[in-house]
């Protein structure tokens, strides 16, 4: 991460016992990065608030 604060990654509430998580943090000014937690030495996915706000919706919808 390019910040000097490292992030507050949090794991998915559907990450399940198989170890298939996915980690999530907030960054400045609404932005969501995201990491796979099995391999956190890679460069996260990072979404501003709108990217953030249509990939959730569609997850929620199904149509992802």
């Amino acid at each position: 991460m390019s910040d000097n604060q490292e992030p507050a990654w949090r794991k998915s509430s559907a990450s399940g016992a198989e170890h298939n998580c996915v980690e999530v943090a907030d960054l400045a000014n609404g932005t969501v990065a995201i990491r796979d937690s099995k391999a956190t030495e890679r460069e996260p996915l990072r979404f501003s608030v709108t990217e953030w706000a249509a990939f959730r919706q569609g997850l929620i919808t199904g149509d992802i």
